[in-house]
């Protein structure tokens, strides 16, 4: 699987590249100053006002199921009743997944379904009874509630208060013509009164309306932090549900990956060595009939048929070691990536640091990924020199393939390296890309050890 640095990259302004055109629009406002005028304040400050009336529903709801359903056990009413409660909570927690979506940009998943193992009404019960996720759910309805309540009650204060004190020298002047007092009162009693309406006094109100106006979004901010938290913990998967997931996509890349490759193996052996192999048994059975009428001609289809026979080998031989090559299960990766080393077009320095070999799946994945950087900085990155460092930190192995090139490399937009990711990710690995334009290329993989 070849891996190329030029178009396939995001060269002339393509996907991958990384110039001038392809970098954030910088603003010309600090973020402080930009923040109480952003939509996604103004999001975020929307969000906790709804969390409020439809936090109050979701506790009313949650509460009324559940103490019915609790009240009604010694009948077998309370059972239905609690089941069609989970569910109700249920059904306001995907409510509550896309509201968190439309304003807060957090993407939650919808938490693992039903596991019915037959059909009917007291199948569906008994799974919504068992579900961790639906009881998940009935506790955030419960939860949620006393943390509206506050977050709206700090939110509506700061936020309210502030742009009221910023904007009171435009709307001070309403207190003495139609409220009959002389500005807004900030004290007073029986005998004493103190009114904000002396130039001096507005100016100080507008700047501390300033200050909490500067802070209130980000106080909102760090309000909705916690409904993410809520959010994300109690109305997505678990993370078990989560790891099968996982299990599965990756169980799905190996099998598509050993497929490609057991295809690729049986398009080297019909277009290379079986090929060669056909035309050389034809170029000897013309030999053999020219043998007894011209000699010469047919030792000289002889000799060019023991070229075709070392040249078939040669092709056999390089299939096998793309399988799996001797010198790795021998010797291990240092003599395995040092002959793979051997073969690139520019020089590499090979350095492995390990204490012992790791497994022989984990080892069979680390010498394709490096055989297959290498090949990439052979055709592609135009360098003049590269290096191989495997190292292991703990219980990870760590390999990282540095070369001098053009750069510009992304794993991004379907290209080879987004294909080695989803190799190193079926194990639990990571692959890291560092490739900015005009070089250097800095290739980090992670691997699980295993012994």
């Amino acid at each position: 699987m070849a891996t190329e640095y030029g178009q396939g990259y995001g060269w002339d302004g393509g996907p991958g590249f990384r110039g001038e055109g392809a970098e954030e629009r910088r603003h010309r406002l600090p973020a402080a100053l930009r923040a109480p005028v952003e939509a996604r304040s103004w999001r975020e400050f929307g969000y906790l006002m709804l969390s409020l009336p439809i936090s109050i529903i979701m506790f009313a709801f949650a509460v009324t199921m559940v103490s019915l359903g609790a009240g009604l056990l010694v009948t077998f009413l309370g059972i239905p009743v609690l089941a069609a409660g989970l569910a109700g909570c249920r059904g306001l927690g995907a409510l509550e997944r896309t509201r968190a979506r439309a304003l807060l940009g957090l993407d939650v998943a919808a938490p693992e379904p039903l596991r019915m193992s037959k059909q009917g009404a007291m199948a569906w019960i008994g799974a919504m009874l068992k579900s961790g996720a639906s009881w998940r759910h009935l506790l955030y309805a419960v939860l949620h509630f006393p943390w509206a309540v506050f977050a709206f009650s700090v939110a509506i204060s700061f936020w309210t208060y502030g742009w009221a004190m910023l904007t009171y020298p435009l709307w001070f002047w309403l207190f003495p013509v139609y409220g009959g007092q002389d500005g807004l009162q900030l004290y007073g009693d029986q005998g004493h009164s103190i009114y904000l309406d002396n130039p001096f006094e507005i100016t100080v109100t507008a700047l501390v309306g300033l200050l909490l106006t500067m802070a209130s979004p980000w106080i909102v901010r760090a309000l909705t932090q916690v409904d993410r938290l809520l959010v994300h913990g109690l109305l997505g998967p678990s993370r078990l549900a989560t790891r099968v997931v996982e299990l599965e996509s990756d169980r799905g890349v190996v099998i598509d990956t050993a497929a490609a490759d057991l295809r690729r193996i049986e398009r080297d052996l019909h277009d290379g060595a079986q090929a060669r192999l056909v035309a050389l048994a034809m170029d000897l059975g013309l030999a053999k009939e020219k043998l007894t009428e011209d000699p010469e001609a047919a030792a000289r289809m002889v000799g060019e048929a023991h070229g075709e026979v070392k040249t078939a080998l040669q092709e056999l031989r390089d299939l096998a070691r793309g399988i799996h090559p001797a010198v790795l299960t021998d010797r291990g990766l240092d003599a395995a990536l040092s002959s793979v080393a051997s073969r690139c077009t520019v020089p590499v320095q090979v350095e492995v640091d390990l204490p012992a070999r790791p497994a022989p799946a984990i080892e069979g994945i680390a010498y394709f990924t490096v055989s297959e950087l290498l090949q990439n900085i052979s055709k592609h990155s135009g360098a003049t020199r590269a290096s191989v460092d495997v190292w292991r930190i703990e219980n990870r192995l760590m390999i990282q393939v540095v070369d001098n090139g053009v750069g510009g490399a992304d794993v991004a937009g379907g290209s080879g390296l987004s294909g080695l990711a989803e190799r190193l990710d079926a194990v639990d690995g990571i692959l890291v890309v560092d490739s900015p334009v005009a070089g250097p290329t800095r290739i980090t993989a992670e691997l699980p050890w295993r012994r």
